[in-house]
């Protein structure tokens, strides 16, 4: 097989890919804005994204959901793009690296639809491992859920691309998980 023969975005070049997530929300608790961002690299594959993680205002808009859409969001991205490989998932959340590893139970009504939808995402790759990281360690996926914040707060709550991706009829509501919103 030649080159010419190998589809784009699929090829893996050996070895996994590391997946940097994280979340921001503001206040903390609910009610107000929810944002994510990653940072994936690894296997032929370079790619950054960032946006909103639950509708603003919304009871959900935690800082646990926005980590676990950020993870959620790297995995849907890599098995949309045909990556089927090892995956090492890098977080600064104890409660979403330890829950997914079985450390911790799930006793959070809220966040069961996001630990199992993220759950079954997993089983789309030959291995997926979470990790935790200092803070310090997941600087640019750290940068870009507070990028997504601003950008959140200066155009009211709306997520610019979101917009732009409805518009163009790829948008994010036939990726978002199907938990609660």
């Amino acid at each position: 097989m030649d080159d010419r023969e190998i589809p784009r975005g699929v090829a893996s070049l050996g070895g996994s890919v590391r997946a940097h997530f994280d979340g921001a929300c503001e206040p903390p608790r609910g009610g107000g804005l929810a944002t994510f961002g990653y940072h994936l690299e690894g296997a032929g594959f370079l790619h950054e994204d960032c946006g909103l993680a639950v509708a603003p205002g919304s009871a959900h808009s935690t800082n646990n959901v926005a980590e676990y859409v950020a993870a959620i969001r790297a995995l849907e991205w890599l098995a949309r793009h045909g990556y089927t490989g090892p995956v090492e998932l890098f977080g600064d959340s104890q409660l979403v690296v330890r829950q997914m590893t079985g450390e911790y139970e799930v006793k959070a009504d809220h966040l069961r639809a996001y630990h199992d939808h993220l759950r079954s995402l997993t089983k789309a790759f030959a291995r997926v491992d979470f990790r935790w990281i200092p803070r310090e360690e997941n600087a640019r996926a750290d940068a870009l859920s507070k990028q997504a914040l601003d950008e959140a707060r200066a155009s009211g709550g709306r997520d610019r691309a979101e917009e732009s991706e409805r518009s163009r009829g790829t948008g994010p509501d036939e990726d978002r998980p199907r938990g609660p919103a």
